[in-house]
């Protein structure tokens, strides 16, 4: 069916509550042009608790509605008058008299009732899940900060100098999209659940969430990478550029861009559909690689291999660019993350610091009985790496050096966040920030305690978006 051009919806609107939501959503739905009419102060009398200013703010702001005003007049002189094609009113009205109808029909308009569907209402919902953070949810580990002489305002005064580094990240680029669903129900056809799509968002992930990390906390930054040729590569160059990251994304057409599509439900995963190749770049695209890193390495800061094990980062590759950072003095930080693949961290010789879960940390060892102290020690020996951050999801975080000149060369840090909406990310997060807080001259234990709050940011929001240095003077503040 061709869409009519205009659509019509008048009321008070003191409030956009859930129902608002789906009536607004059924209206855009029904036409190309969503126009709303606003009853003024006068007309709507008593009805209206807030200002008609305000409550015309309000619908402006919605992203469903295309124009809107504020009018004194009876509707249905506002209908005569624009002539929409289709008028919406709320299902309770259909079955009373309706001052509307005749103006309607006047020019061969038709007025219809809907409240949309149920599942709409949580379509704004879902949005303001992706963004907002509640900083009230998130916890300073006071006594860890105590112990090791750390302050609010020294970890504020290192956040600071984020903006003097220059980083260059490598690794895998992920497209992320989320597909938030209604589930309607169980088939009767075989075992499984029935859903449909509501709203869909995309994210940079991998190692360009990484980049752009490190670039929303102030950095500037270099991104190397292999994408496909294809849209999920146009999709990251454009979010990588409002990023303010300068990517360097070589082309290989023999392999996708890697896409993860997450089915959502309620906040919960119903299922994930990954779009990948999993094969080791060409010797010819390492080589052009390696010739990007010389470009910059120079005048670098910090290097990140962010690892996912998709074939961006073949050992003789990581080998090679080992090599040339020996002649420059750099930070240089890894991690390999192993969810549905499998990787192994140790492969990343002589790192500053290393950031894998414990999982990922007993398949590169091959240790699985030993607790979490000998287990970093055995990854630091395999690995030669100076400084471990051992992941361990809702438990927290292991600290582990060989180099503090005290006796203590272990520690724990919590999970500092208590409203955990999306675990995806906070390992990135994680590894970027703690990675340039000691490129900026951190201790391991300020670095962990900044890493950590980086990712209980992170685990606060759905899907991934660019941390800020704002957002972390808002939790320590």
């Amino acid at each position: 069916m061709v869409k009519k051009s205009t659509v019509l919806v008048s009321g008070i609107f003191n409030i956009l509550h859930p129902g608002h939501m789906r009536l607004l959503k059924f209206a855009r739905n029904s036409g190309k042009k969503l126009i709303v009419v606003v009853e003024g102060d006068i007309h709507a009398g008593e009805d209206a608790f807030i200002s008609e200013k305000l409550r015309l703010e309000a619908v402006q702001s919605h992203n469903l509605v295309d124009e809107s005003f504020i009018s004194d007049e009876p509707i249905e002189k506002i209908i005569s008058r624009i002539q929409p094609d289709i008028v919406v009113k709320g299902r309770e009205y259909e079955l009373v008299e309706n001052s509307e109808l005749e103006a309607v029909q006047s020019y061969g308009g038709r007025l219809i009732f809907s409240s949309g569907e149920t599942f709409f209402s949580s379509v704004d919902l879902i949005k303001k899940d992706f963004k907002e953070i509640d900083a009230h949810s998130i916890t300073l580990p006071n006594e860890y900060l105590k112990q090791h002489n750390l302050t609010k305002e020294k970890l504020i005064s290192r956040l600071k100098k984020f903006s003097e580094l220059k980083v260059c990240v490598i690794g895998d680029l992920i497209v992320d999209e989320y597909i938030d669903c209604h589930a309607l129900g169980m088939s009767h056809e075989d075992p499984s659940i029935v859903v449909t799509p509501i709203d869909t968002q995309k994210f940079i992930g991998g190692a360009g969430i990484v980049a752009s990390h490190a670039s929303g906390l102030g950095a500037s930054v270099e991104f190397i990478s292999v994408t496909g040729d294809d849209e999920s590569r146009n999709f990251a160059l454009e979010c990588l550029s409002n990023n303010r990251v300068n990517a360097k994304l070589l082309i290989d057409e023999t392999r996708p861009t890697t896409l993860k599509q997450r089915y959502r439900s309620k906040n919960k995963s119903l299922l994930r559909v990954s779009h990948l190749y999993q094969g080791a770049i060409s010797v010819g695209h390492q080589n052009q690689m390696l010739e990007l890193v010389k470009d910059e390495i120079s005048d670098t800061d910090l290097l990140v291999f962010s690892d996912f094990n998709y074939g961006c980062l073949p050992q003789s590759l990581v080998g090679d660019i080992m090599n040339i950072t020996k002649q420059y003095k750099l930070f240089v930080a890894a991690d390999s993350q192993s969810s549905s693949q499998i990787g192994d961290i140790s492969r990343f010789k002589n790192m500053d610091l290393l950031t894998p879960t414990e999982r990922e940390a007993r398949i590169s060892t091959r240790n699985h009985e030993d607790g979490l102290v000998v287990l970093a020690e055995r990854l630091r020996q395999e690995s030669a790496a100076r400084n471990i951050l051992l992941k361990l999801g809702e438990e927290g975080l292991l600290v582990y050096t060989r180099e503090d000149k005290d006796d203590r060369s272990t520690d724990r840090i919590k999970n500092l966040n208590s409203a955990v909406k999306d675990e995806a990310g906070a390992g990135d997060s994680l590894l970027i920030t703690s990675a340039m807080a000691m490129a900026c001259g951190a201790d391991i234990w300020e670095a962990a305690c900044l890493g950590s709050l980086a990712a209980a940011l992170q685990v606060g929001r759905i899907g991934n978006t660019p941390l800020s240095i704002d957002e972390f003077l808002q939790v320590l503040n």
